[in-house]
């Protein structure tokens, strides 16, 4: 078998050869020339051709229902910190890539005005609605409102379960799990810890689930305070309370960390923390802006961990969610973003962003989720 194989191969050689030989070994310039202009206006031709037939089969896999400008919705339950506005430009930039319109609505922390923001973007009939925050009680009612007009809605951080409705999250569980194991494994099991958390928030409630249950599962580590509210100037208040419970626990070694579940009782208590020169006191946050990672970035910052997502991302998956319902396509009623624990430790000694923080990393970021294929087409059309 090998040998008759050879003998094919040396004749196929022979022959090619003779074939070689028989033809004239140069052409004249103008016959090459020819040739190759002729060559390169075909190739010209075709590639506009292809280009031509890719961008009219892009336009065409392209939903009618998204192939306009939208008008857009996003009701907040406030819009304070860095980690919000952030998670505004994610759902300005992604909305314009597709090229609709957001209106922003901020209620200040007030859910009855909350629940007056979306009552307004229903009456202007508005195509689709997002939703930060706030609480079912007071914003079902208007949720199915919107849902009977045909205005599709995706929330974000809340307990609104209504059919039809996607909900995504940060997995709050997850957060605070991840950085309340970094904070055990660092004290040993065993100390005095600070806790800062408000109730009436969704997502910190969810983070206290997790909290209560890390106190019975480490029962040599003992909770000495506990204080926090959210207002429109969280980060102050956080460190106005901070600094009074280190004047109640003076001595060094009396506080081994702080469990801030929000980065704007972590930016507090961090302040609070530096000005009084307790360094020894070791902070345990969650979230993440370019804001906080200067602050955990300081020297000798007492701020080493945060478990987050990244806040623009978190945006643009709530945008093409909602994008996917507006086109018709199946959404899931839950979706929750697998967030990252972030260590100094972990972090280059050059100050690094938002932007850099995949680099160092593993898992950072979810650039994929919620998207369709015609996505991409949609962005290539508005120019982005």
């Amino acid at each position: 078998m090998k040998k008759g194989l050879t003998l094919l191969l040396l004749v196929l050689t022979l022959i090619l050869a003779a074939c070689t030989d028989q033809q004239p070994s140069s052409q004249s310039e103008e016959e090459a020339s020819e040739e190759t202009a002729t060559e390169e206006a075909t190739e010209e031709a075709t590639e506009e051709t292809s280009a031509e037939q890719t961008s009219q089969a892009s336009d065409a896999d392209i939903p009618a229902a998204v192939d306009k400008p939208l008008k857009i919705a996003a009701i907040m339950e406030f819009s304070t910190g860095t980690f919000a506005s952030q998670y505004v430009s994610g759902l300005e930039a992604q909305v314009a890539k597709f090229g609709g319109e957001v209106q922003i609505y901020n209620a200040n922390n007030d859910l009855s005005q909350m629940a007056n923001h979306l009552q307004t973007a229903i009456n202007q009939d508005v195509d689709g609605i997002l939703i930060d925050h706030g609480r079912a009680e007071a914003l079902n009612q208007g949720v199915e409102e919107a849902l009977e007009k045909g205005i599709p809605v995706v929330t974000f951080d809340n307990d609104i379960t209504v059919d039809g409705v996607t909900a995504i999250s940060q997995d709050d569980y997850s957060l605070a799990w991840g950085t309340l194991k970094q904070l055990a494994q660092d004290i040993d099991g065993e100390g005095n810890i600070v806790y800062v958390w408000a109730g009436g928030f969704t997502p910190l409630e969810r983070r206290n689930v997790i909290y209560e249950a890390f106190l019975e599962h480490y029962p040599n580590v003992e909770e000495i305070a506990r204080f926090g509210s959210v207002s429109n100037n969280t980060a102050l208040d956080s460190q106005n309370q901070m600094e009074a419970v280190l004047k109640k626990y003076p001595e060094e070694g009396s506080i081994d960390a702080v469990f801030a579940p929000y980065d704007e009782f972590a930016k507090g208590v961090t302040r609070a923390i530096q000005q009084a020169g307790r360094d020894e006191i070791k902070v345990y946050g969650i979230d993440l802006s370019d804001e906080d990672l200067q602050i955990m970035q300081a020297e000798n910052s007492p701020w080493v961990t945060t478990a987050a997502t990244d806040p623009a991302e978190v945006a643009g998956v709530q945008v093409r969610f909602l994008y996917q319902k507006i086109a018709g396509e199946e959404t899931p009623s839950i979706y929750a973003l697998d967030p990252s624990v972030v260590n100094v430790s972990d972090l280059p000694d050059e100050s690094v962003t938002m932007a850099d923080v995949g680099q160092h990393i593993e898992g950072w970021g979810s650039p994929n989720a919620a998207r369709s294929p015609w996505m991409d087409a949609l962005e290539a059309k508005n120019g982005q």
